[in-house]
């Protein structure tokens, strides 16, 4: 049969284009097409998961049966390109552009400031996109003009599964909010499109405008005719779309026999999780087959086509759902879809199917929800293996063998539910049903700690009145079994049985016996404890007699006595406190400078409607020029060893594999260095002894990306430890061996005051207490990359994603063994660096101009984000031990620390970590400070600047000393950092350089500010109400503040006006997100307006800041510590000083000829009189002005889940020192976006090793930075423009770090929630005295504040409610 079929061409469009293939490897991505392919660079590779969005596309299929077309959002890393045969994709470019016309969502983007770095923003666009088009489509009413039909409960969810690193998500969701019909404005952020006293109407007519009737995909009509069956074939590879069930069967037959490596395809997103590494000869996509791809309804229930996607899975389920509002079947369905709208994200389940998911369940041991909760309503399966056809209960295919080649799952069915008819004397039966996540996002896009579905059918028992449990079937999944699972021995223990606290307490025994995680599953206790936390969840409110008859179940009947119902005793709720029903929203108060017009002004970030559209360039936006090669890095798997070889399995060996370069290939006179700091060198390649997992051993060049990642992967290292110590994976290891490294002494911080003194004076003492911090990755989103194109006369241009370009620049020569004036170093702007673009990055670019000058050919690397995440060391965790003396009063006399700081194999800039830990710890007058903290030099990558290095850490440090001297002395912890805020005499003390003057000194007075805007004390009383009436769940609030020590580095600038007008400015500092070019362009504005008779009109227009560029601007520094940006302005407008005086001359006689004198016609007037109009400068900051104090404070209110350790952030409040902020709208950004950064570290981010030193959370699957989500519900920041201080830049102060530090707020917060559950906890075993000074570790995550509150807290609930009722009996 496959020999009679002729092959046919792939027929496709991409925003518009016609495409049109006829050889296609069957395993290339859309991805990789459009990126190598197309001149659509948009979309971009952040993951190669379907985990971060930033690849995401919107396809359109035509039916021609319908005659219409399906608009849906996916992940073109997954989409296989054979999979769109007769789709039309549509990127950010496609929907609008700088040449065509911006999109309303590009505009909006930019004015509402909600981009950064811009990698991930075409991502957002689409994906917003998307849900407009859809929304669109509904027959929801007519929205009013310049709005969508779109809702703003569904708008905000569009960019659910879109991760950002730079933003803090607020202002991304207030462009999604922007278009619904149902937005209230003054949900709104701050934009640049509104004006002060604008009313609703002027506000819309501000907004760039929207035509609904306008948005659709533009399904180009050449795909109308394009035949939807495809057949494609090569010498290799073919691609197979069969239409019958028959064809399937055959080709299944006829490849079986053969032996043909075959994969079965619906959508390839399983390939997210499961990374294959094996070829496949044929691909059999089942989207041709129509049976696998219907929806069937009939009274015996819905049955859903294996092929079926899970969104429309989803969109059939709530539709029957309406259907029937009080039925309990209904109602079930309605839950399953619920819960299937958790699982992956939007773009995801927009392909993915139901059958896909279960096959991987089964064959894969995935973690799968939808078989656990279709496990729970004894869901049908229907297989076709061969030609045999047969049915089977969801539970007997999980237990099978794994599914062969020749079986194929076809459908799913989820039955109807009957209950018995019974006389109306009887008692009333009913099912019930839940199910049940613990995961850390609540709205999916990760994996569940633990999964569940519970299906219960119960009546009303005659003489009592309480529950009776008839029939129950309890399902579990994702916590390391097999797969789901059915909890078979407590459904028999309940059956028939009377509900009570004695049988449930039973009940939750058995099932943590039950729900036994395997040994090598993480989190094995936690999830035992989620299990019953579950059970209990279900049960608990059927404890209340009245509970059936008043219908509390399944969440529909009786509404307002299930709002009766939370006040009881069981599930206490606190009426008036209103949580935010929108994911985000927030005010924001700020405050324009007006002295340095257009500096201080918030205005759109440089290029951001540019970004919004994917037209920016980023270093793997530009084209591979001719020969391009590109590489990757075989790494070492062992933490010390020594390697005696590396081999490439045979298979690989294949044609377009090109060399492996390493050590042995550094040419004579050069060197083996991978980056260099004054403190110390980290090699390139490793040499006879790989020091660290992650250390790079080699270098693979092949024709593509795809290929060198393969070859690399699959490398075999043959490793020798014989005669080798143990490696160092602990810091306790590194003391106990003395491995440290040396910190110099002008960089080691001082000790303030008389310890023994302080001691001496102390009422109460603490002694050796300890505190554990953990490491942080950075999860920029464009990962290390860098562009190497060998020249003539042995030079070289290396285009580099980099924050240091001139420490790459001297690098790469030394590596190669050239003069420094060979290499060139470009850099245009970075997809985000927090500090591991700074020498992280070096390597990578030497790596490429090593293997470029070896074999003159250009060569690239694009880093995986898993050899990205392995290799990259990130935040330092450290261990500290401490002892502080305290009066009654809790103002702290002394304090003495001991710091042991986890720092890797090489020192990178380590050693500056001491000094930053001890400024930010120093926020606090401590009275006297002592310290000794040693940086430990372990056989784990070494770790390197990471936003805030040592700041975060040592700020954090003072919060838990203040949090624990409180608790011992049982004080209010507000109360105890108020008494030990610094007075100016104080701070002179302890920050003896940078004090400033005492006016400068504003954290108190933004201190009590907060108090007030924040309503902290009237919030604080709230809280502890909620708390007294709740059982399960409890709330914090804590307020914080910051100091932070800023110092500003000399940086070079160079402005140059041409013969038109036009300005181009050249700064040291790079463009990573940060808003640097925005402000260097309003400053160059600022300084020219000087010399043009309209002053600064018109002029930043005029205005354009190009790329770092080693050769044209040498010195440029590195671009880390906040303070780039201020630098970078200064030596622009010393340059612009440069310039005006230059004109100056020239004006004053032109003014003598003329009235008024045009900016061009002064400009050509001194061109032609041959006057310099190009001016460079360095600036170098005077010792007076090198470096200043930064302030800030933060309110923050959480709430726990006392059953699964979950934590919502319901509100921060931040007032932030901006001193003249130079951009209050980029500033804005940068607090937010930092601050959200933070709370990743302190509650959602583990990133944990092995024993080996092997990095266990590697991808978008495990590690998971904040979403939108899982920010504050309510984010309200002010910035404070402080006084005029001379000695800054035009008064200015920095933005970048400084607010990460407040972030430490929402911990306290949630330590002062986990208090209140541990303090409950207590009571119910009649202990009075409480533990009040445990430590909360960092990360915070569900497990750690799950465990806090009681593993075992249902259990105890119970025992003490028996006993309490026995009391009563009594």
């Amino acid at each position: 049969m496959e020999l009679e079929k002729t092959p046919t061409s792939l027929v496709f469009g991409v925003n518009g284009e016609r495409f049109e293939l006829s050889h296609v490897d069957p395993s290339t991505t859309l991805l990789q097409f459009l990126r190598t392919r197309t001149r659509f660079k948009s979309v971009k590779l952040g993951c190669g998961e379907g985990g971060c969005g930033a690849c995401v596309v919107l396809i359109s299929k035509y039916d021609p049966v319908l005659d219409q077309v399906e608009d849906f959002t996916a992940s073109s890393c997954l989409t296989l390109l054979c999979s769109i045969h007769g789709c039309s994709i549509t990127t950010s470019e496609g929907i609008g552009n700088s040449k065509e016309g911006f999109h309303p969502i590009h505009k909006r983007f930019a004015g509402f400031h909600a981009t950064q770095c811009g990698f991930c923003t075409p991502g957002m666009c689409v994906s917003l996109f998307g849900t407009l088009v859809n929304a669109e489509k509904t027959t929801c009413p007519e929205p009013p003009a310049g709005f969508s039909k779109v809702t703003v409960a569904v708008a905000e969810k569009a960019i659910a599964g879109n991760l950002c690193r730079c933003t803090g998500y607020r202002p991304i969701a207030d462009v999604c909010k922007s278009f619904a019909a149902d937005v209230d404005m003054e949900d709104l952020g701050f934009n640049s499109f509104w004006r002060k006293g604008d009313n609703k109407d002027s506000k819309l007519s501000r907004l760039p405008q929207y035509d609904h009737n306008q948005t659709n995909s533009r399904f180009p009509l050449f795909l109308k005719e394009v035949k939807h069956d495809v057949f494609l074939a090569s010498e290799k590879h073919s691609w197979h779309r069969p239409i019958s069930l028959m064809e399937l069967q055959s080709l299944l037959k006829l490849n079986h026999c053969n032996g043909t490596r075959i994969k079965i395809v619906v959508s390839n997103t399983g390939m997210g999780y499961y990374k294959e590494k094996e070829a496949y000869d044929k691909y059999i996509d089942l989207r041709g087959i129509s049976e696998l791809s219907k929806i069937r309804k009939d009274q015996t229930g819905i049955e859903i086509g294996a092929a079926v996607t899970i969104s429309k899975a989803i969109e059939a389920l709530k539709e029957e759902s309406r259907s029937d509002f009080l039925s309990d079947y209904v109602m079930i369905l309605e839950k399953i879809a619920d819960h299937m709208s958790k699982v992956a994200s939007g773009y995801i389940r927009n392909t993915a199917s139901v059958g896909g998911n279960l096959v991987m369940a089964q064959k894969n041991n995935f973690p799968s929800d939808i078989a656990t909760i279709l496990l729970a309503v004894d869901a049908m399966v229907h297989i076709m293996t061969g030609t045999q056809f047969e049915c089977l209960t969801l539970e007997e295919f999980l237990e099978r063998p794994p599914l062969g080649l020749e079986s194929v799952l076809l459908s799913i069915k989820i039955p109807s539910l009957e209950l018995n008819k019974t006389e109306s004397s009887e008692p009333r039966s009913r099912f019930l049903f839940e199910t049940y996540r613990a995961s850390p996002r609540p709205l999916g896009n990760a994996l569940p700690y633990l999964n569940a579905a519970f299906l219960v059918k119960v009546s009303q028992c005659k003489d009592s009145g309480g529950t009776v449990i008839d029939t129950c079937r309890f399902s579990f999944g994702a916590y390391g079994s097999k797969h789901a699972i059915r909890a078979k021995n407590v459904e028999e223990f309940l059956a028939g049985k009377l509900l009570s606290a004695s049988i449930l307490y039973d009940a939750v025994i058995l099932v943590t016996a039950t729900i036994v995680p395997k040994d090598d599953t993480s989190k094995t206790t936690y999830r035992s404890s989620l299990a019953a936390g579950f059970i209990f969840q279900f049960f608990n409110p059927l404890l209340d007699a009245s509970a059936i008859n008043n219908g509390y179940f399944n969440g529909h009947i009786n509404l307002p006595y299930a709002k009766d119902f939370e006040l009881k005793e069981n599930q206490k709720q606190v009426r008036h406190d209103k949580v935010p029903t929108l994911l985000s929203s927030g005010k924001q108060i700020l405050e324009a400078g007006c002295d340095y017009h257009p500096v201080g002004e918030p205005i759109m970030k440089s290029g951001a409607a540019l970004q919004a559209s994917g037209e920016v360039v980023f270093v793997d936006d530009i084209p591979s020029p001719a020969n391009c090669l590109h590489g990757a890095y075989i790494y070492s798997a062992k933490p010390l060893a020594r390697v005696r070889s590396i081999k490439l399995t045979p298979e690989l060996q294949l044609d377009g594999l090109r060399d492996i370069i390493s050590i042995k290939d550094i040419p004579n006179g050069g060197e083996n260095i991978g980056s260099k700091t004054i403190f110390g060198v980290e090699p390139l390649f490793a040499e006879e002894i790989a020091r660290c997992v992650g250390e790079r051993l080699a270098f693979v060049v092949a024709d593509t990306q795809k290929l060198a990642d393969m070859a690399a992967n699959s490398a075999v290292v043959d490793y020798d430890t014989k005669n080798l110590e143990p490696p160092i994976l602990s810091v306790e290891d590194a003391v106990e061996r003395s491995s440290f490294f040396e910190v110099p002494p002008f960089l080691y911080p001082k000790h303030v005051g008389d310890i023994s003194k302080g001691m001496a004076e102390a009422d109460h003492k603490i002694l050796s207490a300890e505190l554990k911090l953990g490491s942080q990755y950075y999860f920029y989103m464009e990962t290390q990359t860098a562009l190497a194109v060998p020249d003539e006369d042995n030079c070289i241009t290396v285009y580099s994603s980099n924050q240091c370009p001139e420490f790459a620049h001297s690098t790469i020569a030394r590596c190669l063994g050239i003069p420094e004036n060979n290499v060139r170093v470009i850099t245009r702007r970075v997809g985000g660096g927090f500090g591991g673009k700074a020498l992280k990055a070096i390597s990578v670019a030497t790596s490429c101009a090593l293997a470029a000058q070896k074999l003159q050919r250009p060569v690239r690397m694009y880093l995986n984000r898993k050899t990205d995440m392995i290799i990259a060391g990130g935040r330092h965790p450290m261990k500290i031990t401490y002892s502080v003396g305290f009066r009654n009063d809790g103002k702290i006399t002394a304090l003495e620390l001991q710091i042991l700081i986890n720092a890797g194999i090489y020192v990178d800039i380590s050693a500056v970590m001491p000094h930053h830990i001890v400024c930010a710890l120093k926020k606090y007058d401590w009275g006297a400070l002592s310290f000794d903290i040693k940086v430990c030099r372990t056989n784990h990558p070494n770790r390197s600047a990471m936003r805030g290095p040592g700041e975060v850490q040592g700020s954090f440090i003072a919060e838990a000393i203040i949090e624990n001297v409180a608790a011992t002395l049982s004080m209010d912890v507000d109360s105890v950092r108020s008494v030990n805020l610094h007075t100016y005499k104080s701070l002179q003390s302890f920050y003896e350089y940078y004090h400033g003057e005492p006016y400068e000194y504003t954290l108190p007075s933004i201190w009590s500010k907060l108090a007030v805007s924040a309503n902290y004390d009237q919030r604080t009383k709230l809280v502890q109400k909620f708390n007294r009436i709740n059982t399960w769940k409890k709330r914090g609030i804590s307020r914080v503040p910051a100091v932070i020590e800023l110092t500003l580095r000399p940086t070079p600038g160079k402005v140059s006006i041409f013969v038109d007008g036009s300005v181009v400015v050249e700064v040291g500092g790079i463009e990573v997100g940060q808003g640097l070019w925005t402000k260097v362009k309003q400053m160059a504005a600022y300084a020219l307006g000087d010399i043009q008779c309209d002053g600064t009109e018109g002029l930043l227009d005029k205005v354009r800041v190009v790329q770092s560029d080693t050769v044209s601007l040498t010195q440029g520094g590195f671009t880390a510590g906040s303070t780039t940006s201020e630098s970078s302005c200064e030596a622009v407008r010393l340059c612009c000083n440069i310039l005006v005086e230059r004109l100056k001359p020239l004006k004053e006689k032109l003014q003598e000829e003329m009235d008024s004198i045009k900016w061009e016609t002064l400009i050509l007037q001194a061109y032609m009189q041959a006057v310099n109009l190009s001016a460079s400068s360095f600036y170098v900051p005077s010792n007076d002005s090198m470096g200043y104090l930064s302030y800030g404070a933060a309110v923050s209110e959480v709430e726990i889940d006392l059953l699964n350790g979950e934590t919502r952030f319901l509100q921060t409040d931040i007032i932030y020192d901006c001193g003249q902020s130079l951009n209050p709208a980029v500033d804005l950004g940068q607090i937010e976006g930092a601050f959200v950064q933070g709370l990743g570290f302190f509650m959602l981010e583990e990133y944990e090793t092995n024993l080996d030193g092997l990095v266990l959370q590697d991808g978008t699957w495990n590690y998971k930075i904040p979403t939108i989500d899982t920010i504050p519900k309510q984010f309200n920041v002010q910035i404070l423009n402080s006084g005029h201080h001379q000695k800054r830049v035009l008064s200015s102060k920095a933005s970048g770090e400084p607010p990460l530090l407040l972030a430490a707020s929402i911990h306290c917060a949630t330590r002062a929630a986990v208090k209140e559950a541990r303090k409950q906890l207590l009571s119910w075993s009649n202990q009075d005295e409480e533990d009040s000074t445990f430590q909360l570790g960092v990360p915070a995550t569900m497990p750690v504040v799950k465990e806090l509150c009681g593993l075992d807290i249902v259990e105890r609930y119970l025992k003490w409610k028996m006993g309490k009722d026995i009391m009563v009996l009594t």
